[in-house]
């Protein structure tokens, strides 16, 4: 991934976040300051990102459901890494439309001339002051989804203690769950994180058996917080990850309720399914010598999910 220490870009990464015991620890976000106050004209902010990094799909599935294409312009990354890290073709569907850099730690220089710490998508800019928003997802999709008078409010205050205790278990468990045992460095590592994201999975889908989305009957923050990582789950993680105990398909709530967000038009336009195999298959020492891309798997997202017309199932 590579990484910037007082200002220098390190393609091998002097801070693994695998240590001597094999577990996975993912790096804490360094840029978290606040949207500015009052109204927000259109334009002001860009945002850096990627079609196959869950993370940033969490902000863009956000800035659909919100209608905020207007605020928010967006770069998008090449599927694949290099050792440049996120990199951008210098015109195409993947350039930098702020800065015209052709690599994201040159924007991560911009920061700080000494800045340091991990180059991750996504990244929100504002052009006005010209400074970083944040690149902490969790914040980014806090402080876009409540914005007022742009769609609807994805954490309502009455709903808070909701979305935030579904959002603490899934995501170590499942969001980063997926990540720890994938990126796992023993045996003992691998089997616990795996047996985490079974676990919560299996949570969810009982919940889900009489609720239509994880907060009720109406979409919320924790509802596209989850969705990423089921959008990846059988075309990526089952596979690329080890986590191949189940499939998505293989847990009927879970399989509706999913199919029941990508119906939605704003969020179907957030998902590259052959860009999540790109990306999770790219050549890696440990995990894809050979960087060989499968077929599969064939699975039907447009399949009716009814979930709707489930009389089981808070509407």
């Amino acid at each position: 991934m590579g990484m910037m220490i007082d200002g220098v870009y390190h393609v091998d990464d002097p801070a693994p976040d695998s240590r001597l015991d094999g577990e996975f620890r993912r790096h804490a976000s360094t840029i978290r300051n606040l949207l500015p106050e009052g109204d927000l004209e259109p334009g002001r902010f860009h945002l850096y990102a990627a079609w196959n990094c869950p993370w940033a799909h969490r902000v863009l599935l956000v800035r659909a459901i919100k209608g905020l294409e207007s605020l928010v312009s967006v770069s998008y990354a090449k599927p694949r890494r290099t050792p440049e890290g996120w990199v951008f073709d210098p015109d195409g569907p993947y350039s930098d439309g702020l800065f015209r850099v052709t690599a994201l730690h040159e924007v991560y220089s911009r920061v700080n001339p000494r800045y340091t710490g991990r180059i991750t998508v996504p990244l929100l800019w504002d052009q006005v002051k010209n400074r970083p928003v944040s690149n902490e997802s969790a914040d980014l999709v806090r402080m876009l989804g409540t914005l007022p008078d742009h769609g609807p409010n994805l954490a309502p205050q009455e709903k808070l203690p909701e979305i935030d205790a579904w959002n603490s278990k899934i995501y170590p468990r499942l969001n980063n769950g997926v990540y720890r045992a994938g990126f796992a460095r023993t045996q003992e590592a691998y089997e616990t994180a795996c047996r985490d994201v079974f676990e919560m999975l299996d949570e969810i889908e009982d919940h889900l058996s009489s609720n239509r989305y994880l907060c009720g009957g109406a979409i919320t923050e924790a509802d596209l917080r989850l969705f990423p990582t089921l959008a990846r789950f059988d075309v990526a993680y089952h596979y690329a990850f080890r986590c191949n105990i189940r499939r998505l398909i293989d847990f009927p709530n879970l399989w509706g309720y999913a199919r029941d967000l990508y119906a939605l038009p704003e969020i179907k336009g957030t998902v590259a399914f052959e860009v999540y195999k790109t990306g999770y298959f790219s050549p890696s020492e440990l995990r894809n010598p050979l960087g060989l891309v499968p077929l599969g798997p064939d699975v039907d997202w447009e399949t009716p999910h009814n979930r709707e017309n489930s009389p089981a199932v808070t509407s």
